[in-house]
């Protein structure tokens, strides 16, 4: 049986099942990103032109791990205040939902497929859709929605980042 409301699950005494669902869940793309950002970190990362002010290899674990227990824990806080998966929980969640899947994409458009022109693209709608994801949690939580400030300050930091490795390390052309 599925518990699709916060009145049944509160009935029922699981209100910590959500939590821990909705905490945990971003990470599942992040294990995956992980991943494929393993092999890649070592072999084909190094031979791009980066910036001098990146961070370094070792904070992005760390960093990335805070960010989606923060959003994670965020999600729950307005599933929890909207009643669960509710009308009103369409926005607010599906625009979650958008941008979660827009970041377990990006890893694999960058480091996967070595694409920079489409991991720029793809990081710059990220950073976009996680802005009105914050938009539309404000009425309904202002401390998911801060909880999602440092998300979004990094992405400002790592879409940077993505423009300067994409313009100083142009793609070869078919036959180059």
């Amino acid at each position: 049986m599925v518990l699709h409301s916060v009145k049944e699950l509160t009935a029922n005494g699981n209100m910590w099942l959500p939590m821990i669902g909705l905490t945990t869940l971003p990470h599942l793309g992040g294990f995956y990103g992980g991943y494929i950002t393993r092999k890649e970190v070592n072999t084909w990362y190094p031979t791009l032109k980066k910036p001098s002010w990146r961070p370094p290899n070792a904070a992005f674990p760390v960093v990335w791990t805070c960010l989606y227990t923060g959003m994670g824990y965020g999600s729950y806080l307005v599933w929890k205040e909207l009643g669960g998966f509710t009308e009103d929980a369409l926005v607010p969640l599906g625009l979650y939902g958008l941008q979660l899947a827009l970041n377990w994409s990006w890893t694999p458009i960058f480091f996967g497929a070595h694409k920079l022109t489409w991991s720029l693209i793809e990081i710059v709608l990220l950073t976009g859709t996680v802005g009105a994801t914050m938009v539309s949690w404000y009425p309904i939580s202002r401390t998911a929605t801060l909880l999602m400030v440092p998300y979004l300050s990094w992405l400002c930091l790592a879409t940077s980042l993505n423009y300067c490795i994409w313009r100083d390390n142009p793609e070869k052309k078919k036959g180059e």
